[in-house]
């Protein structure tokens, strides 16, 4: 009898261990709500735009994130590309820490700087939201993130308006 107990106890224990890991799971595979990206985007507005200045000023760099650099002629590395100086590499990790963020991406026609703020998925089933500045207002945007979410599947990546240039940018 009292094997049964303990069998019963540790099948629970696996049973609330298994359930939690669901929950925090799918609790992380949802974007961000529009509200809450506004909110930190205008608490930090000053890191967005350091961070946006300093990757258009950095003509070749693709993507910048904690796992290294992306430019236009080479493939990820570890290090920042030839003049690149540490310090320069240290303050884009620095401010993508103080936003948040994951990665900032340079796009170039038209001019963009992507900030990614979230991602999920996997290979061509990976979603993606990102604060954006455009140089001019995009022909695709949308009055809010719910709307997008609501459109029919497949959907084509849309912008929201935040402020001036600032934009939410999503995909999926």
């Amino acid at each position: 009898m009292r094997s049964f107990k303990w069998v019963a106890i540790i099948l629970s224990s696996v049973i609330a261990l298994i359930a939690s890991l669901i929950i925090v799971v799918s609790l992380s595979m949802r974007p961000p709500r529009e509200s809450k990206i506004t909110t930190d985007f205008r608490a930090h507005r000053a890191e967005y735009e350091q961070l946006r200045k300093m990757l258009l000023d950095d003509k070749d760099v693709d993507v910048i994130a904690d796992w290294g650099v992306l430019t236009n002629d080479s493939p990820i590395s570890r290090t920042p590309p030839d003049g690149m100086p540490i310090k320069r590499y240290q303050e884009h990790l620095a401010l993508l820490k103080d936003t948040g963020a994951r990665a900032v991406a340079q796009m170039r026609e038209p001019p963009e700087a992507r900030i990614l703020i979230w991602g999920s998925g996997w290979g061509a089933d990976t979603r993606h939201v990102a604060v954006s500045w455009l140089a001019s207002e995009p022909p695709n945007t949308m009055a809010s993130l719910e709307a997008f979410y609501r459109t029919p599947k497949p959907r084509n990546p849309v912008y929201i308006h935040i402020d001036g240039n600032w934009y939410i940018w999503a995909d999926w």
